[in-house]
């Protein structure tokens, strides 16, 4: 959208949002004019900022008050016409001072330097973990957006993982819960790896149950496969004589057998999709404000990014989870995002020291 604002446009839009970052108040036509070079009207911005509110870009909070940036005009902004400069030298060295210490553990790394992210950017910080395949005591999906889901874990030494992923189709939230719950009731004390072996045994067994007593049923002649023998995943069993069954109630029972076992294989099939996309989860998310339904009602967004462990420069090295901070929608991005990336990287590279952990 930033391609289709004009020069001036751009400039109002920018300056309105530069002095909410400031002061957290919607900003009126005679404040713009008076930042701009050369002025513009009082009453040429206001048809400059209805054009914008016209847009989604602003909004006014009352009658005859100033404007305040949307979600959306805020994301405009970042992407288009924030401008990031070096992260200052101070905080550099803060940064690494605090982070750069050697022989210490994952825990302890991370502990410090979300810490500091935490104090420079007065805002709180916030760590996903390592992913690993340690064993878990407790698993439980949140919906973050449609389609989007975010998957935390508590391992069994105390340490809570996130990880955000594609939802497979149709999951709905209350299949989440139940997934949730069913994985950490029943498969509690094993790894990923582990829970997708033990879900893919008792799918096998249940499927077997299903052919065997679906070709009961048709041997019987309650039903037949609309496709053919031997065909069951793409065709249909479809039931016979519907009056007939209410003289035999062993049909009956075998009908409703077939109907819970559908629909128990169509649930763990549902898991399964889950833990396999729980394993390539990725770490790394940014949102801004209602981007993300967590933060819809809170007005805060999240800077978070990457890092890694492995052989120094990336070559041999993988992402392991994020780091960044969670603060307010005016939150100071020129200033934060160089200083979330750099922690990230003195992080990455402490990850791939043969010194630490």
């Amino acid at each position: 959208m930033i391609v289709e604002l004009n020069q001036r446009s751009r400039e109002v839009f920018r300056q309105i949002v530069d002095a909410y970052m400031t002061t957290g108040e919607p900003v009126g036509s005679r404040t713009i004019s008076r930042r701009l070079a050369p002025q513009l009207s009082p009453a040429t911005i206001r048809n400059v900022m209805a054009d914008l509110e016209e847009a989604g870009l602003l909004f006014a909070p009352h009658t005859s008050a100033g404007r305040l940036p949307t979600d959306a005009g805020l994301r405009l902004y970042v992407d288009g016409l924030l401008e990031v400069g070096a992260l200052d030298e101070e905080d550099r060295g803060r940064i690494e001072a605090r982070c750069g210490a050697n022989g210490r553990s994952v825990e302890s790394l991370l502990h410090d330097a979300v810490e500091t992210l935490s104090g420079l950017s007065h805002t709180a910080g916030i760590v996903m973990a390592p992913t690993s395949e340690r064993p878990f005591r407790h698993i439980e999906f949140v919906p973050l957006s449609p389609g989007r889901v975010l998957v935390v874990t508590v391992s069994d030494g105390g340490m809570v993982e996130n990880r955000v992923i594609e939802t497979p189709l149709g999951m709905s939230a209350s299949t989440l819960i139940e997934a949730g719950n069913y994985l950490t009731t029943r498969l509690a004390g094993r790894t990923f790896g582990e829970m997708r072996t033990r879900i893919t045994e008792e799918i096998q067994a249940q499927e077997g149950q299903l052919d065997a007593l679906a070709k009961r049923v048709v041997e019987a002649g309650i039903a037949t496969w609309a496709v053919g023998e031997g065909e069951r995943d793409g065709g249909l069993l479809l039931v016979r004589g519907h009056a007939n069954l209410l003289d035999d109630v062993s049909s009956v029972v075998d009908l409703e057998r077939l109907r819970s076992l559908f629909t128990a294989l169509e649930t763990k099939r549902g898991f399964l999709r889950l833990i396999e996309q729980s394993q390539k989860g990725e770490g790394v998310q940014i949102f801004i404000g209602s981007e993300n339904e967590l933060f819809a009602l809170s007005g805060c967004s999240l800077i978070i990014a990457p890092y890694s462990a492995g052989h120094a420069e990336g070559k041999g090295s993988s992402v392991v989870g994020a780091i960044g901070v969670i603060g307010p929608s005016r939150m100071n991005y020129a200033r934060i995002i160089p200083m979330v990336d750099h922690t990230a990287r003195v992080v990455s590279r402490l990850l791939g020291s043969p010194d630490n952990l």
